[in-house]
C-alpha cells in the first residue's frame, strides 16, 4: 500500500452551478458565516469562497468541536482572531454556542446599523450567508440556531440542493447554499484530510489507502486513543515493529481484533478500513484534531 499513489478529487458539474449562485447571492447578504471543521479548519476552508466574500463580513465557526482536540480548537479561535475574523466553535448536534454566535452578528454589523440609522434608513434585518464544503454540517448548524427543522439535514455529502431562507428572531434571516468545493485540491494530503472526515463520498477515493494514511497519522500523533480504542497491547506492538510493514500489519491487527476476516483468515482490507475511517468520522476513537495550528 503506498500513500503516495492516492488520488482524489471530487468535482460534480452541480458545483460550479452553485458557486455562481453563491457569487450573486453575496450581493444580497451583509455578514458571511463559514463553516470549517474544527479538526481540519485550513483543508476546510475552500479557497474560492475565500476569494469571492473579499470585503464581506465574516465570521468563523469551527464545527464538529466535539470531535476535536479542545486545546487545539482553541489555538484556532486566537489565530483567527489574529487575522481580523471573528471566531467561534460549536458543535450543531448538540447547538452549543449559538447564542453567542447570534450576538456576535448582531455585534459585526452593529456600527452599520448604526450610520444607517443616522442617516435616516431604518433597516430592521440582517441578511446573513451559510457556505461550507460538503457535510461540514450546515444544515444542522441552521436547525439548532433557527431552534427548528428548518432544512433537510443528511449524514452524506451534497444533501443541500437548493437555496432557502431562513428567518432567526426579529432581526437576522440566514441564507443556506449547498456545499461546494473546488475543482483542484491544492495537494493530495487536502484531499486525504476530506476524505477522513467525510467531505467526500466513499464512491470517489480508495478506502483502504485513505484508512492506511489516516492510520499512520493517529500512530504518530495519537497512538494512545488509538491502541485504547483497538485494545492494542505494548507487547503487540513491538511484534508489529519487527515486521517489513509495520502500518500494514497494524491495520490487519485491528482487523483481527474487530473480526474483519474473509475465508482462511484472510483479513478483509476494504472492511477494516471502513471500520478505522466510520470510527475516526463519528469520534469514537477520541477527540482528535488533524491540523495543528502554527504547523500548517
Amino acid at each position: 500500500m503506498d500513500e503516495n499513489k492516492t488520488n482524489i478529487n471530487w468535482y460534480p458539474g452541480h458545483m460550479a452551478k452553485t458557486k455562481k449562485q453563491i457569487i450573486e447571492d453575496l450581493k444580497l447578504v451583509d455578514v458571511v458565516i463559514e463553516l470549517l471543521d474544527a479538526r481540519i479548519p485550513i483543508s476546510s476552508q475552500n479557497p474560492d469562497i475565500s476569494d469571492m466574500l473579499k470585503n464581506k463580513k465574516r465570521i468563523i465557526v469551527l464545527n464538529k468541536s466535539d470531535l476535536a482536540d479542545r486545546n487545539e480548537t482553541k489555538k484556532w479561535i486566537e489565530y483567527f482572531k489574529k487575522i481580523n475574523i471573528p471566531a467561534i466553535e460549536t458543535d450543531s448536534n448538540r447547538g452549543n454556542n449559538t447564542n453567542q454566535i447570534i450576538k456576535m452578528i448582531e455585534k459585526i454589523m452593529e456600527e452599520n446599523l448604526k450610520a444607517q440609522s443616522e442617516k435616516g434608513r431604518i433597516r430592521k434585518t440582517i441578511r446573513v450567508m451559510i457556505v461550507g464544503i460538503p457535510n461540514v454540517g450546515k444544515s444542522s448548524f441552521i436547525n439548532r440556531i433557527a431552534q427548528k427543522n428548518a432544512t433537510i439535514v443528511g449524514n452524506k455529502p451534497g444533501v443541500t440542493k437548493q437555496k432557502q431562507w431562513i428567518r432567526i428572531g426579529n432581526q437576522i434571516e440566514l441564507l443556506d447554499t449547498p456545499g461546494v468545493l473546488w475543482p483542484k485540491f491544492e495537494s493530495e494530503e487536502v484531499g486525504l484530510k476530506l476524505a477522513y472526515t467525510g467531505s467526500i463520498k466513499e464512491e470517489v477515493f480508495e478506502k483502504t489507502e485513505v484508512a492506511f494514511n489516516l492510520l499512520k497519522y493517529l500512530d504518530t500523533k495519537y497512538s494512545k486513543l488509538l491502541y485504547e480504542k483497538y485494545k492494542i497491547t505494548d507487547e503487540e506492538i513491538e511484534n508489529i515493529k519487527r515486521t517489513q510493514n509495520y502500518y500494514l500489519e497494524l491495520m490487519y491487527l485491528i482487523g483481527r481484533k474487530r473480526g474483519a476476516l474473509i475465508s482462511g483468515g484472510n483479513i478483509d482490507e476494504e472492511k477494516v478500513a471502513k471500520i478505522i475511517l466510520d470510527e475516526f468520522k463519528n469520534g469514537k476513537i477520541g477527540n482528535i484534531t488533524i491540523e495543528k495550528e502554527g504547523k500548517e
